[in-house]
């Protein structure tokens, strides 16, 4: 017997529309064009900032200097037409003030920068440019060569840091290698060789040093720029320069050590050689730094951190992004140390320090809060 009634039209009726529509997929949201936009922009506004704080520094001090007669003397030294300057105004700008500054800036794109690759390398968010316990070896060279008289005049206290600071690298990859190479035991070596030469720097100091040598030393190591001259410039920009290709073609290499050491091998990363290559130019750079500008902390760790919150964890971004903030950081914190306590200089190592701490704590609580 066949059955009829509604079920039966129900299911020989045909199916309406719309229950046999395919429901749309939904549509995958685009990125916002600010964000593809914000990376160039970011660059160009860091570049003329960076332009404007060298040109505004140049003009604070005691000699009344103003911008336009800053360029031009910059313009007649680089052959055009004379500035008009008197010779003494001439001089503060040419060989005082503008090395100056344009080392300060040198040395915080090289230590931001340096700090942002340690930090990414060895996936530890508190590693700065010194975890090597390169500016240990560098401060253990420059007081042997101050006060022991290491060299016997034919090496400088910059060359001396620079020694002592190659030593110390030299002992950390030594260390590392023989208990096993991993990132951990880097990170245990350096901050054995970091022990290791501020204990000896401490004892030279306290054992054969007199008090106005023992000020000036404890002065460098806290870091200054008032030494600088042009060859200084030439050879941290020159070395900055190459330390920024290498680390700038490693950046996809760098976001894969982000993932940890396993999984940058299973993209094909080879990770004991680019460690080496990447630890080795850092350690370069921050020993050159370090051999001109003493011991000035807190640049290459909070400033990283700060710039990774505004543009993300890409080191093709964050990694000149990093220089330009390091670089106007330190120009404008040099130029407070040498004018808040006028005529006396603040070392500015202790002004980084103090602006360091508090905007770090801002970033680690800021941090929180988005995580």
């Amino acid at each position: 017997m066949t059955r009829t009634g509604p079920d039966t039209a129900a299911e020989a009726s045909p199916a309406t529309p719309r229950t046999l529509r395919t429901p749309r997929a939904p549509r995958t949201p685009r990125a916002p064009r600010t964000s593809r936009a914000l990376p160039p922009l970011a660059g160009a506004a860091g570049v003329l900032l960076l332009c404007a704080s060298v040109a505004l520094a140049l003009t604070i001090g005691p000699a009344d200097i103003r911008v336009p007669d800053a360029w031009s003397v910059v313009a007649s030294h680089l052959g055009g037409s004379p500035s008009g300057l008197s010779p003494i105004r001439d001089g503060i700008v040419w060989e005082l003030r503008l090395p100056r500054t344009l080392l300060a800036a040198v040395c915080g794109a090289g230590l931001a920068v340096c700090g942002a690759v340690m930090q990414s390398l060895l996936r530890n968010p508190l590693a700065d440019p010194f975890v090597l316990g390169v500016s240990s070896g560098a401060s253990a060279g420059a007081v042997a060569v101050v006060v022991l008289g290491v060299g016997g005049g034919l090496v400088s206290v910059t060359g001396g840091a620079f020694l002592g600071a190659l030593c110390s690298f030299a002992l950390v990859l030594l260390l590392s290698h023989t208990l096993g190479g991993s990132t951990d035991r880097v990170v245990l070596a350096g901050v054995a060789a970091m022990q290791l030469f501020s204990a000896l720097t401490s004892f030279v100091v306290m054992t054969a040093a007199d008090a106005e040598t023992t000020r000036g030393v404890l002065f460098w190591l806290l870091g200054s720029l008032s030494g600088a001259d042009w060859s200084d410039v030439g050879v941290c920009a020159a070395v900055l320069a190459g330390a920024l290709l290498v680390c700038g073609g490693h950046a996809r290499t760098l976001d894969a050590f982000a993932f940890g050491e396993d999984a940058a091998a299973a993209l094909g990363v080879p990770v004991a050689r680019t460690r080496l290559v990447l630890l080795s130019v850092t350690a370069l750079l921050t020993a050159v730094l370090v051999s001109a500008a003493g011991a000035i902390g807190f640049v290459g760790l909070v400033l990283p951190h700060a710039v990774r919150a505004l543009v993300g964890p890409g080191h093709a971004r964050l990694l000149p992004l990093t220089a330009l903030a390091g670089a106007v950081f330190l120009v404008w914190t040099d130029t407070l140390a040498r004018t808040v306590l006028d005529p006396q200089e603040v070392p500015v190592g202790v002004v980084t320090s103090l602006i360091g701490v508090p905007a770090f704590v801002l970033v680690l609580y800021r941090t929180r809060r988005t995580r």
